[in-house]
């Protein structure tokens, strides 16, 4: 028996789900966000841990089970889902770069099908829940008006909900009381403390180089080599994806605690979505020069991007590699290319995109569609197998770093964005991540100054926790 609850008349989606997140009613969650749409998926009825060569699962009050896979592990994640004892439901969760290794290694995946989810769309909430107590102080918490704050002097402005867990909005789930705006208002808004992007410029350097050299060598044509930034400080993940989701313009974002692992995105690239009727769409973005200067020397950048041979090259190589990966599961006549190349704004960043559409060939899912097209063309290289190998020599493992955060139904349905421009924490230990598309006329300087132009999209915007 689920409960459903609608909240009407509701305002700023990003206020509410950080309070949702925020509340100390779920030790799990995964917030993810869609032009028009967010979902918050909160507390789990059913999950799926993906590892090499095991895959663990657990439905509702029945106990775990392990089994082991070998294969594809996207065939092991389709039905490890797919023996759940729903007829409907939706599942919400990660998948790391290593999926597609060759030989992978750590936590390849998990998803995790919720307790309670809340969609907010059209100015209201609906909120659905296997357990009607918790849907009633749900719908409650999203009911109480948002306070302002007076925000100090310097600070960035960030929604009252953005504060840590320890100034939550519901004090505990047993009792749940609900704080008045009185409350929220006294609490003391969070304050970034942007994070140096500068460091580790001689390393990425070094490895830049090495791949320009393997691509003259005949390697391969295109890899994304990336650059792993620690923060030197415990973040508090909820508070910082408030405060960057307000300065961001993302294709979709995401913020998740999953078993202790938290992260929060602002992806500016659909990796793969598939609607009911099987129509797929991918956005590859490539090609990029800094953003949000200032209107004349935006438009500058935006003309050299424009017109840079080098960027134009990787831009076209990468939309030609995804039209390849669309044939492979699409009816052929049905791949097309829209938008060719136009500019994508996101963030400190602005990027070449274009869109490529197909229709599933009979027989084929969402799933093979993930297959062809992950990891994305953008975040990996091209060719897709020896740029990947490559990735494995030149860098440490990625995790979820150019991995994807995705939903997916019951009915085929499925969304995924590349995890980029995100922030992760672990064991008390935070830190940022960028990469940059190399090829032949790459120079070791400009992709590392790209890397901390990327960075520059969630490093202003870091908070530290209380």
């Amino acid at each position: 028996m689920r409960a459903h609850v609608v909240v009407g008349d509701v305002a700023d989606p990003l206020s509410l789900v950080t309070r949702l997140a925020g509340s100390g009613l779920f030790t799990d969650y995964v917030v993810y966000e869609r032009p028009g749409r967010w979902t918050f998926a909160g507390g789990v009825a059913g999950e799926v841990i993906l590892e090499p060569g095991v895959v663990r699962s657990r439905w509702a009050d029945g106990p775990a089970e392990e089994e082991t896979w070998s294969g594809r592990p996207s065939a092991a994640l389709e039905a490890a889902l797919q023996s759940a004892p729903w007829p409907a439901w939706n599942a919400y969760g990660w998948i790391a770069f290593e999926f597609a290794a060759h030989v992978p290694a750590g936590r390849l995946a998990h998803l995790v099908v919720p307790r309670t989810e809340v969609r907010i769309e059209e100015g209201r909430a609906v909120v659905t829940s296997t357990d009607p107590g918790e849907a009633e102080r749900v719908a409650a918490l999203l009911s109480e008006p948002v306070a302002s704050q007076v925000v100090p002097p310097g600070a960035s402005p960030v929604p009252p909900s953005a504060v840590s867990s320890a100034a939550s909005s519901v004090v505990s789930p047993a009792a749940s009381p609900v704080m008045s705006s009185a409350e929220v208002a006294a609490t003391a808004a969070p304050v970034p403390s942007p994070v140096d992007v500068r460091p580790g410029g001689d390393d990425y350097r070094a490895r830049v180089a090495r791949a320009v050299a393997e691509i003259g060598a005949g390697l391969y044509q295109k890899v994304i080599v990336s650059r792993r930034l620690p923060v030197p400080f415990p973040v508090d993940v909820v508070a910082t994806y408030a405060c960057g989701r307000a300065a961001n313009t993302p294709a979709r974002s995401f913020l998740l605690d999953l078993d202790g692992f938290r992260s929060a995105g602002f992806s500016p690239e659909v990796l793969v979505s598939v609607d009911e009727a099987g129509t797929v769409t991918t956005q590859p973005l490539a090609g990029t020069r800094a953003f949000g200067r200032g209107e004349s020397v935006d438009s500058l950048t935006r003309r050299e991007l424009e017109g840079d041979p080098k960027e134009i090259f990787e831009h076209a190589v990468s939309v030609r590699a995804s039209q390849e990966e669309l044939y492979r599961v699409c009816a052929p006549d049905t791949v097309r290319v829209t938008g060719f190349m136009t500019v994508k704004e996101r963030g400190s960043v602005q990027h070449l995109g274009s869109s490529v559409s197909g229709e599933l060939a009979p027989g084929r899912t969402g799933w093979d569609a993930l297959d062809a097209l992950f990891p994305g063309v953008t975040a990996s290289g091209i060719p897709k197998p020896e740029a990947i190998d490559a990735i494995a020599r030149l860098e440490e493992p990625r995790g979820l770093y150019a991995g994807a955060v995705l939903s997916v139904s019951r009915d085929g349905a499925m969304d995924a964005a590349l995890v980029l421009r995100a922030i992760y924490s672990e064991n008390g230990r935070a830190w940022l991540r960028a990469g940059a598309g190399i090829v032949s006329g790459s120079t070791p300087e400009r992709e590392y100054e790209e890397t901390c132009e990327k960075l520059s999209s969630i490093a202003p915007y870091v908070v530290p926790s209380a």
